[in-house]
């Protein structure tokens, strides 16, 4: 019977992680303590991934109270499931790492795309479902795997072939650079904490350099988000996400002092009553015109950003196959989305800028 090893804590060192509240780092002397905390909303169990060298036997670890995964690394082959870890893993130079992918066409990057095209990387049906038999003969050494809201009986059943699985919680992050910096979450997989860093660290000075030079401007141009579902009109939460995108960009946007962060379910109505003389509508959904998006609501005319053309898109940017930029992109360079938005509500302040996802609606 093997010996129980009780980690030593003097050998402990937490790496910093600044605005993810999603996942921790623990580095011990021979192995990496991995713990995700909120993978979906209202997650009732967390994840807790021990990380070991190849070659060096097994850690035995008592944690109460954790389930523990161990997996190998650095890792080899991988499958991902998300357009969010493509820009991830090309960053930290790791494409060439990818053997699987679900929906592919959802993938824009063009130098991903050529490892789709070379057959490098293997379609694996949509990412609810993986195509399990597939996946297996692909051999993979990790899953990156995802989930909306906690269906992961596909990725039970993968792990029980011994492909371990771990789960990429970046999208539940509520600050920008929260998201950004899960980079440092899959990049302990790969041994490249130092290059993520680096790019962590650029990407943080990016967007708080962008940040300082919006604040000095002194005007804040109403702004209102999101597009109707039917008969139902989303709009960013006021402790979400994109809200504090334009809190930083120095925008008044008019749900702000909501607390929500996720969306906000409103009626027409009550949208036009609050935005209509509003300055800037910035996310105006998936229309790629003006005339096509009043042929999807005519009353959308109603709004004065309509009728003075300052709507703005990110369906526009798309890639190869359909796969919008916004989606893949975004979450790893929220200095990007930043940096659009500013040049939209103060033009004077990035003249010669060229913005990456957003673009008005003619």
């Amino acid at each position: 019977m093997k010996q129980k090893i009780i980690p030593d804590i003097k050998k402990l060192v937490t790496q910093e992680i600044e605005y993810a509240t999603g996942f921790t780092i623990e580095n011990h002397e021979t192995y990496k303590k991995i713990k995700v905390t909120a993978p979906w909303p209202d997650a009732k169990n967390a994840f807790t991934y021990i990380l070991y060298p190849k070659g060096m036997e097994k850690p035995t670890l008592d944690i109460p109270n954790e389930t523990l995964k161990f997996i190998q690394i650095p890792v080899e082959k991988t499958v991902a499931s998300s357009t969010t870890d493509i820009p991830i893993l090309e960053y930290l130079e790791l494409e060439n790492k990818l053997v699987g992918f679900p929906h592919t066409d959802y993938i824009s990057s063009e130098k991903t795309r050529t490892l789709i095209d070379s057959g490098h990387i293997a379609e694996l049906g949509n990412n609810g479902h993986l195509n399990t038999e597939l996946t297996i003969e692909l051999a993979p050494e990790l899953i990156i795997g995802y989930s909306a809201a906690g269906d992961i009986k596909t990725y039970d059943l993968l792990e029980k072939t011994g492909i371990p699985v771990v789960m990429n919680g970046s999208w539940m992050e509520q600050h920008p650079l929260g998201r950004a910096e899960w980079i440092k979450f899959v990049a302990a997989f790969f041994n490249k904490k130092i290059e993520a860093d680096s790019i962590f660290k650029n990407i943080e000075k990016e967007y708080k350099e962008a940040t300082t030079l919006a604040k000095n401007t002194t005007t804040s141009p109403t702004v209102f988000s999101g597009d109707m579902f039917k008969d139902v009109w989303y709009v960013p939460g006021g402790n979400s996400y994109f809200a504090q995108l334009l809190k930083d960009a120095n925008t008044d946007y008019l749900w702000v002092d909501n607390q929500k962060t996720g969306s906000i379910a409103l009626s027409f109505e009550s949208v036009l009553e609050k935005a209509k003389k509003a300055d800037i509508w910035i996310g105006s959904g998936n229309s790629k015109s003006l005339a096509s998006l009043k042929e999807k609501n005519n009353r959308f005319t109603f709004f004065d950003a309509f009728k003075n053309k300052n709507v703005y898109s990110y369906a526009i940017k798309v890639g190869e196959k359909g796969g919008l930029l916004y989606y893949e992109l975004g979450s790893i360079r929220p200095d990007f989305i930043l940096k659009d938005i500013i040049q939209i509500a103060h033009p004077e302040l990035l003249t010669d800028y060229k913005p990456y996802f957003f673009e008005k609606l003619n």
